[in-house]
């Protein structure tokens, strides 16, 4: 059956013979998906027939793409990422001058955009610059949604002033990107404004503190409920909502008490916790790769502080038992990497720890498709091999099921479209 979309003529793209992935499940046989003016206009067997240019149609200019043997999928969405910076927690980039970050995004965005994430979430540090740098073309990269920098309070997770006076680089505050510390719900007020002043398309908050942040502890909460609601609030006033840095239980459920949309991390998640999540509709964006990020980092002869990589080791069970409940439990879980915290290009890692947490092979590919468009784009329609929806595609250089191991899957791309530009 061909679903239909605008009209399909010259110019055209039509990819053929693939076995697609349309974001939800797997198609059945090999359909052609037509590509027109940035769109997706029709999916189907056949579909392809009528357009000028190919195969016996006459006249017209098209391009055809043989996808026999290959998969085609929507282009993939990476809920969480930091795309100004590149293996977090390192002390060399105390040294590393300011201006550094910015010329760096542009291989972390061309190597995040060559492995199929066709959109991202920044989670902090990436600001209005970068965002509108990528949507006029002046870098390739994934489309940007931002936070600008992380809200929290003093001393937490947001907070890097460390006891020897020394201000470690993480996200450090320039004019783009406001310092995000501060106490009480009128400052988390005014913080969310400068926030969204500087350009934020969501916000997010620490209710929790972090691997990261060497004076802190994952398990304990940070800020109160009346502080997430302000921020919340304001959010709303924007027509937006509030992802929260949430690691400990208290601190998740604040945070779903209060109001937020999703939860990242959740590496403490117990079964009350995560029946809440449910009954309120949360997002659960687990970065399981993240601690396994910093463990390599501190392998690799780099300095990290020595609190960091022992909290890294000490939550990695934890963590994927609290996402395999979750998973099972029926939570809705996006895809998210914290890349940033290790190598960009290397996000796809975390399809494989998903699987590993009892997630199905099509659960996988929808979350890091589909679900996470429902979280960070639900106005953009992507995430899907549908027509109507922005023609993001990757081409997969292998035969995918229910069944297939995902492991390497970045090692499969061989194309990369964004909004019917074909990007790789």
């Amino acid at each position: 059956m061909v679903e239909s979309g605008v009209g399909a003529g010259a110019g055209a793209t039509v990819i053929r013979g693939a076995r697609v992935f349309d974001g939800r499940r797997f198609l059945e046989g090999t359909p052609d998906v037509v590509i027109e003016a940035g769109e997706i206009t029709a999916v189907g067997a056949g579909a392809g027939a009528n357009i000028a240019g190919v195969g016996h149609a006459p006249g017209g200019q098209a391009e055809e793409i043989d996808g026999a043997g290959r998969t085609l999928t929507p282009g993939f969405i990476d809920a969480h990422v930091h795309m100004l910076a590149e293996n977090i927690g390192d002390l060399a980039a105390i040294l590393v001058p300011f201006s550094m970050q910015f010329y760096q995004s542009v291989g972390f965005m061309r190597r995040t955009l060559d492995i199929g994430i066709t959109t991202v979430r920044d989670a902090g540090g990436a600001d209005l610059g970068l965002k509108t740098a990528q949507a006029t073309g002046v870098v390739a990269g994934p489309r940007l949604r931002i936070c600008v920098n992380l809200i929290g309070q003093t001393g937490g997770h947001s907070d890097h002033l460390l006891p020897s006076g020394v201000e470690m680089p993480l996200l450090a505050p320039h004019p783009g990107r406001p310092a995000g510390v501060g106490d009480g719900p009128d400052e988390m007020r005014r913080l969310t404004r400068q926030m969204f002043r500087a350009g934020a398309d969501q916000i997010k908050i620490c209710t929790t503190g972090g691997v990261l942040s060497p004076a802190d502890d994952p398990r304990h909460s940070q800020l109160t409920v009346d502080e997430i609601r302000a921020v919340v609030q304001e959010a709303e006033a924007h027509e937006s909502y509030v992802l929260a840095h949430a690691q400990g239980t208290a601190g998740i459920r604040n945070a779903i008490v209060g109001g937020v949309r999703s939860i990242e991390h959740g590496i403490y998640l117990d079964d009350e916790t995560i029946q809440l999540m449910l009954d309120r509709g949360v997002f659960l964006v687990p970065t399981l790769v993240a601690p396994i990020a910093v463990l390599r980092t501190a392998e690799s002869a780099r300095g990290m502080n020595e609190r960091v990589v022992a909290k890294a080791g000490a939550v990695i069970e934890a963590h994927r038992a609290a996402v395999s409940r979750a998973i099972e439990a029926g939570v809705k879980v996006a895809f998210g990497t914290d890349t940033g915290v290790g190598p960009h290009g290397t996000n796809l890692e975390e399809l494989t720890l998903m699987a590993e947490c009892g997630m199905s092979v099509d659960g996988v590919l929808a979350s890091a498709t589909s679900v996470s468009a429902d979280l960070v784009a639900p106005d953009a329609r992507i995430g899907r091999v549908a027509a109507g929806h922005r023609a993001d595609l990757v081409l997969l250089d292998r035969l995918l099921d229910s069944t297939t191991d995902l492991a390497g899957l970045d090692q499969a791309v061989v194309a990369v479209f964004q909004a019917g530009a074909r990007v790789r």
